[in-house]
């Protein structure tokens, strides 16, 4: 096995949630403001966290929080909208059984993190998970994934970091793991990378080859 630590994004690598965060931040938008928000704009939100994504809407500090409860109830119902990306579970199944350590870094807090997983078994295939609320920097900084070695052992040669955005793959590279970009959840296949799975199955294979 070429990689001992397997760690994952989630939104656009492990679960589709792009279409429930944009209908849900567009929502909120809307009912906040009475304006009209188109949500081919707000794409810009699909793996920053949520206080920046509100700050770059130019959000008031002190309103933000209201705004995310708001943002999260919204998702809520909008969560039937999720899926696991095809071939997923299957992937993390194999992994887990050649001996893998398996791990999340996100952008999104640990409260968030148990709304989009909540319908689904996979939680448990994970032994490390480090949420935006661990550390005080975020993707693109290195902080999030450095946190996740420290926390399970690892050293960086041992890691492959697969995720769909230039901050997830950005990470990786500042912190000096390999990165894999999930070619079937990203808009954009030029990003930067050490592999590019097409296909969850394509990672196995090469992790497990």
């Amino acid at each position: 096995m070429n990689y001992t630590h397997i760690v994952f994004d989630v939104d656009g690598t492990l679960l589709n949630t792009a279409h429930c965060i944009l209908q849900a931040l567009k929502d909120t938008l809307e009912t906040i403001s009475g304006e009209t928000y188109e949500t081919d704009k707000l794409n810009f939100a699909l793996g920053m966290t949520s206080e920046n994504v509100l700050r770059h809407l130019n959000v008031k500090e002190e309103s933000i929080p209201s705004v995310i409860d708001a943002w999260v109830k919204k998702e809520e119902e909008c969560s039937d909208l999720i899926r696991p990306f095809p071939g997923i579970e299957t992937l993390l199944a194999q992994l887990k059984d050649a001996g893998a350590e398996l791990g999340i870094v996100t952008s999104r807090t640990h409260s968030e993190l148990e709304l989009v997983f909540r319908p689904f078994s996979l939680l448990d295939f994970f032994s490390v998970i480090i949420c935006a609320d661990d550390t005080s920097e975020h993707k693109p900084s290195p902080a999030p994934l450095l946190k996740y070695m420290e926390k399970a052992g690892a050293g960086p040669e041992q890691v492959l970091y697969v995720g769909d955005s230039a901050q997830d793959m950005e990470c990786a590279g500042r912190a000096g793991t390999a990165g894999a970009l999930a070619v079937w959840g990203t808009r954009n296949h030029e990003i930067p990378a050490t592999y590019y799975p097409a296909h969850p199955l394509d990672l196995g294979r090469l992790i497990l080859s």
